[in-house]
């Protein structure tokens, strides 16, 4: 796997930020977070992502499927420190669009993450909706 580039361990890249706490039993037999989770983090930063922008909300019948999910982790992250995740959309295509995400623990970048999600209904996936792709259009990162 590729390791994350410059800009997305840039906090000024992203336009969501959320803090998540770090709870003891995270902790791996090395103290620091362990990787499970590192994703439940991420997992929890991304929904806040969409339901505080509103993009939870889909048409009767639709589904968000996540296709892949692609962690880098950059430096050991510990408890009893928050994580502050932040989030932006990375790229948008037919069907499907990726969610960027950054973890961060006293102003350091401790991981990145990059989601594949996949807009299906009953007969498969189907093309992203042209308010849908607007609004994820206005919350695309900020590449270096």
């Amino acid at each position: 796997m590729p390791k994350s580039e410059a800009w997305q361990r840039d906090p000024e890249s992203y336009p969501f930020s959320t803090v998540t706490e770090t709870r003891f039993q995270d902790l791996d037999p090395l103290g620091h977070i362990n990787n499970v989770a590192m994703a439940a983090l991420f997992e929890n930063g991304r929904v806040r992502f969409n339901r505080n922008l509103g993009l939870e909300r889909r048409q009767p019948g639709e589904r968000w499927l996540i296709a892949s999910v692609a962690i880098d982790y950059v430096a050991e992250a510990h408890f009893p420190d928050p994580a502050e995740v932040m989030s932006g959309i990375l790229r948008i295509g037919t069907s499907s669009w990726d969610i960027c995400s950054a973890a961060f623990q006293n102003g350091a970048c401790v991981a990145t993450c990059v989601t594949t999600l996949v807009l299906t209904d009953a007969n498969g996936s189907k093309p992203i909706p042209a308010a849908l792709r607007s609004c994820y259009e206005a919350l695309l990162v900020k590449r270096g």
